[in-house]
């Protein structure tokens, strides 16, 4: 079984005045984890207890939302209780030798379900699997990414692939709800054929790579109204510079907040440079402190 969240809850909740637990730091959700029972943020690693009470409004209508992989493992242990479980993701792998130690009791039948993040997706030749399901596999693709579809589409087919390697068919079943969307459709067939001609055309039509390169500019600053500031002087200094030089092919996107707007205490803004041979325009520009330049990044968020 396989959902690419960790934890037991998303997020926690008041059902009275709807505040929702954030990490200190960052601008997330703060995750539950029930073996630990403790609130998780999975940007920084922040730790705290769950409140009996809503910080906001003293409310005890405290409601745990969204699954991750210790909420799948007890379902699956309510509904298969005669079942042996194993659990496979970064929270159960922290010791040396834990991915070994997993891997080999699934093979030798030591537990009937394996449960996992993207851990159990990557390359393993488990004969026995006659059965895969995919939980949630919408979770990365409404992503503000350009990749995120192509990202979605290679994990539920590495996912698939793991279901039916020895002599007895395999069978893999994916929960959506998105069924008709595109990459869903082709990673259930395993047609990449399709899935190549509906994304390629997409970026073609919106300039995107491999039709462009992109260079991501992302500014840190522990104070907001600064940060986003130097992102509108630093576009302003390269919109200059495209004008001067009459490089109508390159364009910006943003300033924009980062997908995590405040990381690790520190807030985020962030340019999209779009366009082609951006390396040597940005070498003639001056880059002050503080500024990360990310030529063709491998995500957006």
């Amino acid at each position: 079984l396989f959902l690419n969240r960790r934890g037991a809850a998303t997020f926690i909740q008041c059902r009275n005045c709807g505040f929702a637990l954030r990490c200190r730091r960052c601008e997330v959700a703060l995750t539950y984890h029930a073996v630990e029972d403790v609130l998780v943020c999975h940007q920084c690693n922040y730790k705290t207890s769950v409140p009996n009470l809503c910080p906001r409004c003293m409310s005890r209508r405290i409601k745990f939302l969204g699954s991750g992989t210790q909420k799948v493992e007890q379902e699956t242990n309510y509904a298969f209780p005669q079942a042996k479980l194993l659990r496979w993701d970064s929270d159960a792998t922290r010791q040396k030798h834990s991915h070994w130690e997993i891997m080999n009791k699934f093979r030798a039948h030591e537990a009937d379900i394996l449960i996992g993040t993207q851990m159990i997706a990557k390359g393993l030749d488990l004969p026995l699997v006659t059965l895969v399901g995919v939980v949630s596999a919408d979770t990365g693709l409404n992503l503000p990414d350009f990749r995120a579809g192509e990202r979605t589409f290679q994990l539920l087919s590495q996912v698939a692939g793991r279901a039916g390697r020895g002599p007895i068919e395999g069978q893999v079943i994916i929960q959506t709800y998105s069924p008709e969307h595109y990459i869903i459709q082709a990673a259930a067939k395993q047609d990449y054929a399709s899935f190549y001609d509906m994304e390629i055309a997409y970026r073609r039509q919106l300039h995107n790579p491999p039709f462009s390169q992109l260079a991501r500019l992302v500014f840190s600053h522990t104070n907001d109204a600064r940060c986003q500031q130097e992102t509108q002087r630093m576009k302003r200094r390269l919109t200059e510079e495209i004008q001067a030089k009459g490089l109508d092919s390159i364009n910006i996107i943003g300033p924009a907040p980062a997908f995590i707007h405040r990381l690790r205490g520190r807030f985020r803004w962030q340019l999209v440079i779009r366009g082609s041979r951006l390396p040597p325009f940005l070498s003639q520009i001056t880059v002050p402190q503080g500024w990360i330049v990310d030529i063709d990044p491998v995500g957006l968020t």
